[in-house]
């Protein structure tokens, strides 16, 4: 599986590059606005689901996608905020550094206020980020914006899906932004490389799911809107799949002999989506026994298609 691994990093690294992004069509793209509740949209259109909290006050949002999509999710924009002014966000907040998440922020950057985990304009930063793509405000543990009669509150779930993710609840909407710490009804992407860590993520989800109303709504970062039923059963998902690579893993088994042996069948059409079953399983081999650096797939722009 190794050399397999080193393959698909060479890969993605190619596929998802700079150049070969801007060379990406995203003419087909469609930018779907959906009311989830009280002033919060979910937008969907290509790579990480984007939140709206549209009112009186303007726009907060939640990720940004890709660049070259900016004037279609400025036009959602204006739809949701039933106004011109509403194109323009005064604040982004994003959940993690990814390019699928944080790429418009070059487009909206110069009239918005970034706001983000300290990690990601470090890492953003270090991937040659323009300043005006840069978080401008960044906290270590959480912040929270006033903002259309409610409190926005971002708050950071240590190594879960990266080392700077952060979930916006927002409080009085009854809205819970997940980011890429939920992939809903798939196996998610955990960047090992780049803080993420399987138990981690497992950790802070069972935080999420003590502390949450059982009638809030989630937006995961791929996927369907989604409950918190939706999110106990990804939960446990996580943390059966941990337990029986732990278990291998004890046992002596590799890499690719967990693969062989593969999944619970509940958990068998997991795999459809950016992450193979495959390579979920590698991920949470490598991510218990340490082997960070199998994999150094360049997610920047890695699961930025739009698989929904």
């Amino acid at each position: 599986m190794k050399t397999r691994s080193l393959f698909l990093a060479a890969f993605f690294t190619v596929l998802f590059s700079a150049p070969v992004l801007a060379q990406r069509d995203f003419s087909a793209v469609q930018i779907e606005a959906t009311h989830v509740a009280g002033s919060v949209w979910m937008l969907v259109g290509s790579g990480g689901n984007i939140g709206v909290s549209s009112g009186p006050d303007g726009v907060v949002m939640v990720d940004d996608q890709f660049a070259p999509l900016a004037d279609k999710i400025r036009d959602a924009l204006r739809e949701v905020g039933q106004s011109e002014e509403a194109a323009q966000p005064q604040f982004i907040l994003n959940t993690h550094f990814h390019g699928d998440h944080t790429g418009g922020n070059a487009e909206f950057g110069d009239a918005s206020t970034i706001v983000a985990h300290t990690n990601v304009r470090s890492r953003l930063q270090a991937g040659g980020s323009p300043d005006v793509a840069l978080p401008v405000v960044t906290f270590d543990d959480a912040v929270s914006i006033h903002f259309n009669g409610e409190e926005i509150r971002a708050f950071h779930i240590p190594h879960g899906h990266t080392d700077g993710d952060a979930l916006i609840h927002f409080t009085g909407s009854n809205v819970l932004h997940m980011g890429d710490d939920f992939f809903a009804g798939r196996f998610p992407f955990v960047d090992i490389d780049n803080g993420g860590s399987v138990e981690g993520l497992a950790t802070g989800i069972e935080e999420v799911l003590a502390n949450v109303p059982a009638d809030i709504d989630i937006i995961p970062g791929h996927g369907p809107l989604s409950s918190v039923d939706d999110l106990r059963t990804y939960h446990r998902m996580i943390t059966e799949t941990i337990a029986m690579v732990r278990g291998k893993i004890e046992a002596g088994m590799s890499s690719e002999e967990v693969q062989g042996e593969g999944v619970a069948e509940e958990w068998s059409d997991w795999g459809a989506g950016f992450i193979s079953t495959e390579r979920w399983l590698d991920t949470v081999h490598r991510s218990l026994s340490g082997a960070a650096g199998a994999e150094n797939v360049e997610h920047g722009h890695g699961h930025g298609h739009d698989h929904h």
